[in-house]
């Protein structure tokens, strides 16, 4: 079977540890999402590729979700020594190794995709990784700060301010402009399956869906597209998704995320057991939908989810 997830970071990397275990056998490719990259210290970030990376490759920290196992912060440490900043951003000693040898092979001339690939020649996550674009696409997100409307990056939202205001925009800045990274529609158009992950709607599985043509190769794989709700009980599993639907006009409730995505998009979708009475509203949206334990507590609950979704892709098939 192969299989396509459009994957941003914590949640989709841990719906994917729980995909390889329900499907061994699978050749699993993720789409990931680089909408969240950003330039700092002179290196290239790119955290929902890494945080895919070390979480399948085991290399994560697991309590936080991102960065690296047994990390030091000595490097940040001396930055802010000398006054260098942001030092809201915390790169820990080992994950700047990571964003040295990506910087130094982007200055060599090699493709975000083939540095990708060399990357997780070391780690081995069992997937393959493919960024969504080559070309330079960076989130950004309109607030008003102290009286003033001002857009800031995405990580800057997310992580200094963390969404403590209104986002009043979301904008994939560069999305227009870029294509599908190489593999990207070929990987959707040989796909058993598509599914989407609990990650965010708008900034990453949306981000991913702003390049033009994905979205189109996704609607016309003719195969079964199942996404799994990020939002449970009226509120996201983690993180603050609900700002960035707020600021794209959608409900923070799990069937309002499901006609986001649309019929068009979406054969089928989950709602966690608690919206169980979604069901019958996503239904007439044109959707198939079911209940099922949707909380990510351990690999094993994950595997259950990743199961729930295969086994709905084929009752859409059939």
């Amino acid at each position: 079977m192969r299989i396509v997830v459009l994957a941003g970071g914590i949640g989709g990397a841990r719906f994917l540890r729980g995909l390889r275990q329900a499907a061994p056998g699978a050749d699993v490719t993720v789409i990931g999402n680089t909408g969240d990259d950003i330039h700092l210290f002179g290196l290239k970030v790119c955290p929902d590729l890494d945080t895919v990376m070390y979480t399948l490759g085991g290399g994560i920290d697991e309590e936080q979700g991102w960065g690296r196992e047994d990390e030091t912060f000595r490097v940040k440490e001396e930055l802010a020594a000398y006054g260098v900043g942001p030092a809201w951003f915390g790169l820990g000693d080992r994950d700047f190794a990571t964003h040295i040898v990506r910087t130094q092979m982007l200055a060599a001339g090699y493709p975000l995709s083939a540095v990708t690939e060399a990357l997780c020649a070391r780690w081995n996550p069992g997937v393959r990784l493919l960024p969504m674009s080559d070309d330079r696409v960076e989130t950004h997100v309109a607030v008003t700060l102290d009286g003033e409307r001002r857009v800031v990056h995405f990580q800057e939202y997310w992580v200094r301010l963390r969404a403590s205001v209104d986002a009043e925009a979301v904008v994939p800045v560069g999305a227009e402009q870029a294509k599908p990274g190489p593999g990207v529609l070929e990987a959707i158009a040989a796909a058993d399956v598509i599914l989407f992950p609990p990650s965010n709607p708008v900034v990453s599985v949306g981000t991913i869906l702003a390049v033009p043509g994905i979205r189109e190769a996704v609607a016309e794989a003719g195969v079964p597209v199942v996404g799994l709700s990020p939002i449970v009980g009226g509120a996201p599993v983690r993180g603050m998704a609900d700002k960035v639907l707020a600021a794209v006009g959608v409900e923070a409730t799990a069937a309002a995320v499901a006609r986001h995505y649309g019929s068009g998009l979406l054969d089928g979708w989950l709602v966690d057991s608690v919206d169980a009475a979604a069901v019958d509203e996503v239904e007439a949206a044109g959707i198939r939908c079911r209940a099922v334990p949707l909380m990510m507590t351990d690999t094993d609950a994950t595997a259950e989810m990743a199961r729930a979704a295969l086994a709905l892709a084929e009752e859409v098939r059939a």
